[in-house]
């Protein structure tokens, strides 16, 4: 074969490719383009990244189209477009790490982790700030309270929503039970928190009294929330299992049962430790129904079953709706975007500490 023939076949081959330094000049000609058209209509950072998009989008394709035609044009703007309802879709979620990131950790210190805001006052904070140490008082009993409210709703949901969905699809035919189950998950997804908060203060005031507030009360209230989510997540986890597995299993002579504890669940862990997280989340961050329930003190209580309780999301309540001090509202601002930072990074601990329990019971697998 002559060279010229390679030669063509080469340039047949290569024909309608485009450099792929192009797209990175396009993107520079859009960025410079964009900060020129928003410095003439009043500068904004937004507005900037907005016309750069459209200008990166519009001449992207152009440029393709010239190279590669029109099917070509056509491809690359639906991924463009893609690409850019992702990086949308993920500005807020940076923006509210930034924002959170930027004015809570000038709040974190020991005091915030280990001290109440039993006896801290206005005074307290006035004097802090003239004397330029760091603000006194803290979310110790706030996050003593998160951590043992999520537990106790954790080991009340779990078990009940992991049986649930076993029955749902391992024992299940379709019956009137099942349908019932179904449909009250379905309601209970969708109940707003409150609703679950009431009812668990009228379920307790009608055991034990009127007025019955713990972090008891508030863990079932959670619970209420909790369940569906772990219903949902874990039945379609077991739903994936493949029935080769289970076929194997009562092919060598083991029971129902073992065979769901042994090879059901151990295959479908990760998607469960995902959806028991998912549900965790769900509910550390809410507020009404702990209001309800626990109330709300500045002491440390650590009895679940006695007192009232603080978390979180009801120590950032207090510190915005009622600062300490009228004349320092910045010293419980800070106290609450701190605690802000802690609830999400406790989040994100518990997402990890779930992908590690997932990959240590997850079945092993030889290559």
């Amino acid at each position: 074969m002559s060279s010229s023939t390679l030669e063509k076949r080469r340039s047949q081959l290569t024909k309608g490719r485009m450099p792929g330094y192009v797209v990175w000049v396009v993107l520079a000609a859009a960025v410079v383009l964009g900060a020129a058209v928003s410095a003439l209509i009043g500068f904004n950072i937004i507005v900037w990244a907005i016309l750069t998009a459209v200008f990166f989008v519009a001449g992207a394709t152009m440029i393709t189209a010239a190279f590669g035609g029109t099917r070509k044009a056509s491809d690359s703007l639906m991924t463009y477009l893609v690409y850019g309802c992702f990086i949308i879709a993920l500005l807020p979620l940076l923006s509210v790490i930034w924002t959170v990131l930027e004015r809570g950790l000038p709040g974190l210190s020991y005091d915030f982790f280990f001290t109440s805001m039993n006896g801290v006052t206005g005074a307290t904070d006035n004097a802090s700030a003239e004397n330029g140490s760091p603000v006194l008082g803290g979310a110790y009993h706030a996050i003593v309270g998160t951590l043992q409210i999520t537990l106790w709703a954790t080991l009340i949901s779990v078990p009940i929503g992991l049986m649930a969905a076993v029955y749902l699809v391992e024992y299940g035919t379709g019956g009137r039970l099942d349908r019932a189950i179904t449909f009250f998950v379905d309601v209970m997804t969708g109940i707003p928190s409150i609703v679950a908060g009431l009812f668990a203060a009228a379920l307790f005031g009608l055991l034990f009294g009127p007025g019955t507030r713990t972090g008891f009360v508030a863990a079932v209230a959670l619970s209420v929330l909790m369940i569906p989510v772990v219903v949902r997540s874990t039945e379609e986890m077991l739903k994936i299992v493949p029935n080769e597995l289970r076929e194997a299993a009562y092919a060598l002579g083991v029971r129902k049962w073992r065979t769901i504890v042994k090879v059901v669940v151990p295959t479908a862990i990760s998607g469960i430790a995902s959806g028991v997280t998912l549900a965790i989340a769900r509910v550390i961050g809410e507020t009404a129904p702990i209001l309800v329930t626990a109330g709300f003190v500045s002491s440390i209580n650590t009895n679940v079953f006695s007192g009232w309780m603080s978390t979180l999301p009801t120590f950032i309540y207090y510190q915005i709706l009622t600062p300490t001090s009228p004349t320092n509202i910045d010293a419980s601002t800070q106290r609450a975007w701190a605690a802000a930072l802690t609830l999400i990074v406790m989040v994100m601990l518990l997402n990890l500490a779930a992908r590690l329990i997932a990959r240590a019971f997850a079945p092993k697998t030889s290559r």
